[in-house]
């Protein structure tokens, strides 16, 4: 690059709108900054094609945290068309439906707190009561009527749908992300979906109920339905494990994604998926060579809100 083709470093400027802030960022050659400003115009740019499908991938502990109210905005106004996550993802969504989780800290007594009952999740505290006593209440009142409505062996996405049905007639269900999903008809994929509290519910109801279980190829037979059928493909993937593989994994079915956003807070020097940058998905047909493509460094429960404030002002005009 020649020095007369380089582009000045831009100060930030306050007193602007979510949007304008991004732009800034973009232009502002600043470190993670830019990285920020750029995921926003590709999620602009996605969550405004009609004819690109949206996935969103992202683990359960975002869940347990007030960023449940972003993912709840993205599903209940359509902006993402599939989610794949964590058994743990239906764990919180289910538990807060009914019940609460409280505010901690990190440097909390553990010991202390398991005697008294609570769990601690980061910075989150979580009874008993809030979580495995109310998700076992609930989730043995669906299995018992779904195994009485003749359902058998069952696909992830086919048990989200009911479990998103039945939180609608839950005094809270509107700040549940499963309802709006069963609402939307948006479908959640749990590629591993006995690891966590509500799958334990389901292995607990196979012992006296042999016939019932999860099918995870009838998952495998609607993504690819998805896949095969998409015009373009984009994804915002929240942090790593497998619902960022399957999401990636099932995309380079049809070339790969056109469209990626990535958040994350591993490194990718250990080889790991999670601390992989989108760039690297090039190389096994899992992204697009021409594909617009992002990795942005930092927590996602600072950076999403941020980020969704700054599109939706874009969508809006």
């Amino acid at each position: 690059m020649k020095k007369h083709d380089l582009e000045p470093v831009k100060d930030l400027k306050l007193g602007v709108s979510y949007s304008e802030m991004a732009e800034q960022m973009a232009n502002s050659g600043g470190f993670s900054a830019k990285k920020f400003g750029i995921g926003v115009n590709i999620l602009t740019e996605v969550m405004s094609n009609n004819e690109c499908y949206t996935f969103l991938s992202l683990p359960a502990a975002p869940m347990s945290t007030g960023m449940r109210g972003i993912i709840k905005h993205l599903v209940q106004h359509k902006r993402v068309d599939a989610i794949v996550t964590t058994c743990g993802f239906l764990d919180h969504d289910v538990a807060r439906t009914y019940t609460d989780y409280y505010k901690g800290d990190f440097m909390m007594d553990d010991a202390a707190l398991g005697e008294e009952g609570i769990n601690r999740l980061g910075s989150v505290l979580i009874p008993n009561e809030s979580y495995g006593i109310i998700i076992e209440k609930e989730v043995m009142k669906l299995l018992e009527g779904m195994h009485k409505e003749g359902f058998r062996a069952i696909g992830t996405r086919e048990f989200c749908a009911k479990l998103g049905e039945h939180i609608s007639h839950a005094p809270k269900k509107e700040e549940s992300v499963l309802y709006w999903a069963w609402k939307n008809n948006i479908p959640l994929f749990i590629p591993a979906p006995t690891d966590g509290s509500v799958g334990s519910q389901v292995w607990a109801f196979n012992q006296k109920h042999k016939d019932f279980t999860f099918d995870v190829i009838k998952d495998g037979k609607e993504l690819s339905d998805i896949v095969f059928t998409a015009k373009m493909m984009g994804a915002l993937m929240i942090g790593g494990g497998v619902s960022k593989h399957h999401t990636i994994w099932w995309s380079q079915f049809n070339g790969g994604l056109d469209y990626a956003v990535y958040i994350t807070t591993a490194v990718e020097y250990d080889g790991s998926l999670s601390g992989a940058q989108t760039r690297e998905a090039i190389s096994w047909g899992k992204l697009k060579q021409e594909a617009k493509h992002i990795t942005i460094e930092g927590d996602a429960t600072v950076l999403l809100p941020f980020m969704i404030a700054a599109v939706e002002e874009r969508l809006k005009k």
